[in-house]
């Protein structure tokens, strides 16, 4: 008996001194763009645990994860793909895969990480699990001519949809054989700059700069080809000054409608999904950058280009209008959510902190000490399809 005892604790002073077990969905990391750091966060606790540098430049950087959260892949603007341990802290493998990026996507499996570059054009396939590259999509829209690639996401079938700027196209890439992906081209109008999948996984949206409109191709039904909606959506004959472009992937569908932020415009603008017809608008402080819904659809929050980046407008989907504002702080750039919407995180570039507000009595809850903080992306897209 002494002995059996004996071994019990021995068995539980060596469970104590172990890692600490614990699941990945309530963790998520911040982008320190200035100085090449991540921050990571935990969402319950709405604390830091971690901090990790020399990830280069991180300007307009962004995450995903792996399926079970454990994994996230940071993508910097110089070309540099990274992926961290979020449960150990720690930089798994880093690789420099082109000149310049602007960001990536995770196939519906997991298995395959996908990056698209501005310089040299294309999307590039990896193994997730080595980080060892699988394919190159050269993005060459006419002999010897290479396109910047914007909007890229994932699909179902381990397919990616993404536009072309210079080329004018919509392309989805097959990567079910991943060393030798196919792909489909479609003529979407000038100059695509951002693109969007919607959250059923079956319309492939892109904003056209050139001309006013947005480019729209069933997934579901690709042989159909892209087609225009929207077409008064963008800066419109009088050419208004944009100061910044809004971020397609932060429109939000809530309710049946998605919620658009209006070029050069201080309006949210209001479409049937159904129809993919505009049906309202609605005043806004500032030219719109990201649109934001809480998860339950029932709040849309919207930042702003300069200089009224330092203000917040919140939409009641049901009231159809703005029902608080607010002055979090100086250069807000990013916000996300907590998994289940409780709670909001606003990163203050200029302030130097992330700020978490109650989403029901926009309560300050707290806030995070982060150096120029911009993207901040939570575990629970690892569940999500196009992000």
């Amino acid at each position: 008996m002494r002995l059996f005892l004996g071994l019990l604790f021995a068995m539980m002073l060596t469970a104590c001194a172990g890692p600490q077990v614990r699941g990945t969905g309530d963790l998520g990391l911040v982008i320190e763009r200035a100085s090449g750091h991540v921050t990571l966060v935990d969402t319950t606790s709405r604390q830091p645990y971690a901090r990790i540098g020399g990830l280069g430049d991180l300007s307009h950087a962004s995450a995903v994860y792996s399926r079970d959260g454990r994994y996230a892949f940071v993508f910097g603007r110089d070309g540099g793909l990274t992926k961290i341990d979020m449960l150990e802290a720690k930089v798994v493998k880093r690789v420099m895969q082109s000149g310049n990026a602007i960001g990536g996507s995770i196939s519906q499996d997991g298995k395959i990480v996908v990056v698209q570059n501005y310089t040299p054009g294309g999307i590039k396939a990896f193994d997730a699990a080595t980080l060892e590259l699988l394919s190159e999509v050269p993005a060459e829209y006419a002999p010897g001519k290479f396109s910047k690639v914007v909007g890229l996401a994932d699909s179902s079938g381990n397919r990616f949809a993404y536009a072309l700027f210079e080329g004018g196209e919509i392309r989805v890439t097959d990567f079910s054989d991943s060393k030798q992906p196919t792909t489909q081209r479609f003529p979407a109008g000038l100059q695509p700059y951002d693109g969007l999948v919607t959250p059923d996984g079956r319309y492939f949206l892109a904003g056209l700069f050139g001309e006013d409109g947005v480019a729209m191709l069933d997934l579901w039904q690709p042989e159909k080809g892209a087609r225009k909606i929207l077409e008064n959506y963008g800066r419109g004959q009088e050419k208004l000054p944009v100061f910044k472009m809004p971020h397609l992937r932060g429109w939000s569908v809530a309710q049946g409608k998605a919620y658009l932020p209006a070029v050069g415009r201080h309006e949210v603008l209001i479409v049937d999904v159904a129809t993919w017809k505009e049906v309202g608008r609605i005043p806004v402080r500032g030219q719109p950058v990201f649109v934001m819904a809480r998860p339950d659809g029932r709040q849309v929050w919207v930042n702003f280009a300069f200089p009224d980046n330092g203000k917040i407008d919140v939409i009641d989907t049901l009231a159809g209008k703005v029902v608080h504002r607010m002055e979090p702080g100086k250069g807000i750039l990013h916000m996300e959510f907590a998994p289940r919407g409780e709670n909001v995180w606003l990163s203050a570039r200029d302030d130097n902190k992330v700020v978490i507000y109650d989403t029901m009595n926009f309560a300050l809850l707290g806030q995070i000490a982060a150096d120029s903080p911009s993207g901040i992306f939570f575990t629970a897209r690892a569940q999500r399809i196009g992000f």
